[in-house]
């Protein structure tokens, strides 16, 4: 089944390791195989990626766009995530999902998840202040 996305002007994503920016008004792109992609608004830089749960992410993030050099990356993920986990029990259930969808080898499903461990340290830290 196609991937039919809509870019605005400079958006950008990344389609198998290549950034594309979209230079005109509107863009519309259809991809008829399957391809790694990722929309700008869920990109992590290793910048950004600046707490723990956003590391997880970027070294998930970083599997999913270079399998070429995957298992490096995923061996950082699992590192991460369990180190998350440690320190915060109360993410186990959400890190037990991403660790499925990984295993399953559905790593942009678990990018998706990885999205509630971020959210879930947003909560832990908004009460500990």
């Amino acid at each position: 089944m196609p991937l039919k996305l809509s870019l605005a002007k400079s958006e950008k994503l990344i389609v198998n390791g290549a950034v594309i920016r979209n230079d005109g008004e509107h863009a519309n792109l259809v991809f008829e195989n399957q391809a790694q992609i990722l929309r700008q608004k869920d990109i992590l830089t290793n910048e950004t990626a600046s707490t723990p749960a956003a590391r997880v992410y970027f070294a998930l993030q970083c599997a999913y766009l270079f399998p070429e050099r995957e298992e490096p990356y995923l061996e950082s993920f699992r590192e991460l995530l369990n180190d998350y986990v440690d320190a915060a029990p109360s993410a186990t259930e959400i890190a037990d999902d991403v660790r499925e969808k990984v295993a399953a080898e559905q790593i942009y499903q678990g990018l998706k998840s990885c999205i509630k461990l971020i959210r879930h340290e947003r909560e832990v830290l908004a009460h500990a202040v």
